[in-house]
């Protein structure tokens, strides 16, 4: 049995243990059940669940979650648009977000998907310094995905 401050006050029957535990006004508190003998401990568990609590909530606090923004192009962007685009990545990029760029193609516009990949080259040429390509461009149905981490 282990005391409130930390001490070791030895190998107590059950209902001893319990009578200390009461005097003193604290709870006993089995630590480890599965050792021969038991090992208890005598502390205050309110107490004791409210520092657990507590520890959770700051770790919680502290955790960023990353989102996966999305861009989306079409093969026919133009030069201004797709600059103003690209700056929109890298902004998402400095913020900690991941980045799915997304170009479509409708139509007509499939049958020169290459215009679409030098597109999509030039956007990770620009980005190199913000982040990196964690997922390369490849075709999913009519559209052409990317996914931009940050560095």
């Amino acid at each position: 049995m282990i005391g409130p401050e930390g001490e070791q006050l030895g190998i107590l029957p059950t209902v001893e243990a319990l009578n200390k535990a009461q005097e003193q006004g604290y709870d006993l508190v089995e630590v480890a059940p599965t050792s021969q003998p038991p090992v208890c401990r005598i502390m205050d568990y309110g107490k004791y669940k409210y520092e657990l609590s507590k520890k959770d909530h700051q770790s919680r606090r502290h955790q960023k979650s990353t989102q996966v923004k999305e861009i989306k192009l079409r093969p026919r962007t133009d030069k201004h648009d797709l600059e103003i685009k690209i700056r929109q990545i890298k902004e998402f990029l400095a913020g900690g977000n991941k980045t799915k760029v997304t170009l479509t193609y409708r139509g007509r516009e499939m049958a020169n998907q290459e215009m679409g990949r030098t597109m999509m080259a030039n956007v990770i040429q620009q980005c190199t310094e913000s982040g990196t390509v964690e997922f390369a461009p490849r075709m999913e149905g009519r559209s052409l995905i990317m996914i931009l981490a940050p560095k």
